[in-house]
């Protein structure tokens, strides 16, 4: 562990007390990190203080019409001299001093696993029902994930998440690293690239970051539309690897725990949430059908369509 040299990659827009709360925590790690590299989109929102206060914090600025959910990360990733690199975003927050050794430690369990992802954990403004999302996406029981669960897991068998998640350097660079053009779901096109080559890839419950989000229906639209359509630009990855078994197992599981938790009055705002989400999802995978118009109103990521 003392030798292995391991790089943090952070992609950054507007920053704010999370990203400096973030930095604080990095610098307090059982692990020793070689270098911070923050991909910094839009100079003019940048705070240079946050350089000198920590010297382990490289920023490299980009505009916005630069930043690619892939691309970005893949340039960050040519940045780095480290054997690991681990991704994170910016409102993904340590939940102790061990998150960044634990990564490293699922990565040297077996050679063949080229990639380890944490544990999410939810805030404290976290809704009731989003927690309960967070415990089924994210369990206590740390597992790897190869080929051979395909069959059993479907698509889940190629997640991963960059919110925090640890890769070989060595094996990244073997396979191509991430895509360099892709609107959103750069990590499990990643992901998927490892299963197919026959890589494996660690869950690591006991790497944990504090990190969850209260979308709204429009925003689960937006987001799972974006979803969709990294769906459908890479068959070679997804074709033939059903996903909405997933969703509906979640669903049904967590209409079950409201149940037992007498809360049923939450129900119906998880079945809108769940319509949304599956209505964005599936006018995603068909965006070619779509208008463009049509496809600029679904999506979050206008820029994306900028050609």
């Amino acid at each position: 562990m003392e030798n292995i040299k391991v790089d943090v990659i952070i992609p950054v827009y507007h920053p704010g007390k999370e990203f400096s709360v973030l930095l604080e925590r990095l610098t307090e790690q059982t692990a020793v990190i070689h270098r911070i590299i923050a991909m910094n989109t839009e100079e003019n929102y940048w705070n240079k203080e946050l350089e000198q206060k920590y010297p382990l914090l490289e920023v490299h600025h980009l505009k916005k019409s630069e930043f690619d959910h892939g691309g970005t990360r893949a340039w960050a990733a040519e940045l780095s001299d480290a054997e690991i690199m681990v991704f994170m975003t910016q409102d993904a927050v340590p939940a102790d001093r061990n998150l960044i050794e634990n990564l490293v430690k699922a990565l040297e369990k077996e050679k063949m696993i080229a990639a380890a992802y944490a544990r999410q954990l939810p805030n404290e403004m976290c809704s009731f029902a989003e927690r309960y999302t967070r415990s089924f996406n994210y369990p206590e029981k740390s597992y790897v994930r190869t080929q051979r669960d395909l069959s059993l897991y479907g698509i889940k068998t190629f997640f991963c998440s960059n919110v925090c998640a640890a890769y070989k350097k060595e094996i990244y660079q073997e396979l191509g690293g991430f895509v360099r053009k892709t609107i959103f779901n750069e990590d499990m096109i990643y992901a998927g690239k490892l299963i197919q080559m026959g890589y494996g890839i660690a869950y690591a419950a006991d790497a944990k970051v504090i990190h969850s989000h209260n979308y709204s229906c429009m925003q689960q639209f937006h987001r799972n539309f974006d979803l969709g359509v990294s769906q459908a630009e890479h068959p070679e990855i997804f074709a033939g690897v059903p996903s909405e078994g997933e969703g509906i197992k979640l669903v049904k599981k967590t209409i079950n725990y409201l149940i037992q938790k007498r809360k049923i009055w939450l129900i119906p705002g998880v079945i809108l949430q769940s319509g949304c989400k599956y209505a964005g999802y599936l006018s995603g995978k068909n965006y070619r059908k779509l208008p463009r118009k049509m496809i600029l109103w679904c999506t979050m990521n206008r820029e994306y369509w900028n050609v």
